[in-house]
């Protein structure tokens, strides 16, 4: 006759194995992070900081999907004649992350997209972007300071 606590014994190690197998098979994908920054500022030593904070994000998660979007004043960091971070963006851009230029702040400040760096895409509304981003499961960082 078989002691009463076998059946027991018998669900406790199946429920290991199987936490087991949970624990490795997530160890094994890491974690897609997928951040957007939102840029508002003139302030051009706030867009140094921004690309430090990016590069230091790429350091821990070099897998992670980063986008920037500027409106308001913040544009003037994706402005051709305005921009100090020019070489920062080409270097970003080449490792995948996306700036993006709100089409509504064009249309207040009188810009063409043509004054727009080459390293950018547009959204037709920053904020409508930012929000539909979080909606869908993105983080999100006020960028520079």
């Amino acid at each position: 006759m078989k002691p009463a606590f076998s059946f027991g014994l018998g669900l406790l190690t199946m429920s290991v194995v199987a936490a087991g197998l949970a624990f490795s098979s997530a160890a094994e994908k890491p974690k897609a992070h997928r951040i957007v920054f939102h840029m508002t500022t003139p302030d051009t030593a706030a867009y140094r900081a921004l690309t430090k904070q990016i590069t230091n994000v790429r350091k821990e998660w070099p897998m992670a999907q980063i986008e920037v979007v500027a409106h308001n004043k913040g544009i003037s960091m994706l402005l051709k004649e305005k921009t100090n971070i020019q070489p920062q963006l080409t270097e970003l851009k080449a490792q995948g992350i996306t700036f993006l230029a709100c089409e509504n702040t064009l249309r207040q400040q009188k810009l063409e997209k043509s004054q727009i760096v080459g390293e950018s895409g547009f959204v037709p509304g920053g904020l409508i972007h930012i929000v539909e981003r979080q909606e869908e499961g993105w983080s999100y960082i006020k960028g520079g300071f």
